[in-house]
């Protein structure tokens, strides 16, 4: 599996929270549920996007804002409406003086909002956990980003309506999709993080792409070098300018991500973790977990590290 394909496979919806609110003007919701990860789909209407920190963006139909949490936003007709719901965390949505409003609001399956009939149909979904695997790619999103949704606004639309049997891993699976093609979407542009546009250097993405699909090989830069027919000095200047980081520093991150993920498996120990990821004993790689990220990864299995 190559670095890309293993990020997007990161966040995976597990019962993932998904909405289709029905609204008409003049509506703003005051969003502080600090979910991680949260898509923003706009059907039909208008809506605007206002982050406490940055302009206001506005969302055409067929475009997804994804925002990346913990910190809250407004989604409104309008920049200028002032908030009258609050979504807190577990989607309980209330009042400004804390009244719940859910059930009042309620319009159907998976259907929310102030008018059956109104003219804005707005798709959310929420990812309530990131995967550690992804965390790299998760770290590199700007905290409010708009793409082109493609079909799959209009799939999740049709699908979020129906109660069939088995219908929540329908919608988790169609979630991640729509994350899925958006992302690469970005990744697509000239503002995508460096490590993936290094990819398509000659040299840089050989190594990259032999760290990706070998992490448990013992690469040392001259390793590295050697396979992609330059220096060591020469590898290791070219990787960082392209990368921003050296080339055991990046590795050193790439194990660690995969391991934290594999600990989360309930069979895995931490020395067949290990071995899968290029550490010689358990204890080489809790040293090395302990050293990055601060924790142990008997703390990080128990939830310690979650973010």
């Amino acid at each position: 599996m190559d670095h890309l394909a293993a990020m997007l496979d990161g966040p995976r919806a597990r019962g993932a929270f998904l909405l289709r609110s029905l609204l008409d003007p003049p509506w703003s919701l005051r969003v502080q549920d600090e979910a991680p990860l949260t898509l923003a789909a706009l059907v039909r209407g208008t809506a605007w996007v206002v982050p406490d920190a940055g302009a206001p963006v506005r969302l055409s139909p067929g475009e997804v804002a994804l925002l990346r949490g913990p910190h809250p936003y407004t989604v409104a007709d309008d920049p200028a409406t002032p908030p009258q719901i609050v979504i807190h965390p577990g989607q309980r949505c209330t009042t400004l003086d804390g009244e719940a409003v859910y059930q009042s609001m309620e319009l159907g399956v998976r259907t929310w909002g102030n008018d059956p009939d109104g003219s804005t149909v707005l798709i959310t979904g929420t990812y309530q956990m990131d995967g550690e695997i992804s965390r790299r790619l998760l770290d590199a999103l700007p905290p409010l980003l708009v793409r082109p949704g493609g079909p799959v606004i209009g799939l999740l639309g049709a699908e979020i309506v129906r109660d069939d049997p088995g219908q929540e891993v329908v919608l988790d699976r169609l979630l991640d999709l729509l994350l899925i093609s958006t992302l690469r979407s970005w990744l697509n542009d000239d503002d995508a993080p460096a490590w993936y546009r290094a990819q398509s250097d000659p040299v840089v993405g050989r190594a990259l792409r032999m760290m990706h699909h070998n992490p448990a090989h013992p690469w040392t830069v001259a390793s590295l070098a050697a396979a992609a027919g330059v220096s060591r000095a020469s590898l290791a200047r070219r990787f960082t300018e392209l990368v921003g980081e050296p080339p055991m520093a990046f590795l050193t991150d790439w194990r660690l991500a995969l391991a934290a993920d594999l600990l989360r498996e309930p069979d895995a120990t931490i020395g067949s973790v290990a071995r899968k990821v290029g550490y010689g004993s358990s204890f080489a790689l809790s040293a090395a977990f302990k050293r990055v990220r601060g924790i142990s990864p008997q703390e990080h299995r128990a939830g310690a590290g979650s973010r």
